[in-house]
């Protein structure tokens, strides 16, 4: 894993965590700055695993497994936010 390649995995994360918060609608619950980092180590950790898998250098498959991560890092943060916890009693 090279600068480039955590730089680029930056960049993917936070830019799907500011597009994260243009797709909801209303007023989320989640700060701005916490889906761009959700989606940052996210996407940090999508390069690791791509990298572990064997895809060298910048590819459309490491884009992509990155993309993949973020997003869903995103999605899990924001859907589990605003929720109330219920009293079991």
């Amino acid at each position: 894993m090279t600068i480039a390649g955590i730089a680029t995995a930056l960049a993917v994360g936070l830019a799907v965590g500011w597009l994260g918060r243009l797709v909801l609608p209303g007023r989320p619950a989640v700060p701005l700055w916490l889906t761009m980092t959700i989606g940052g180590v996210a996407a940090l950790l999508g390069a690791i695993t791509a990298w572990l898998a064997g895809v060298k250098g910048f590819s459309l498959l490491s884009l992509v497994v990155q993309a993949s991560l973020a997003a869903t890092g995103v999605v899990i943060v924001v859907a589990t936010a605003g929720r109330e916890r219920s009293d079991s009693r």
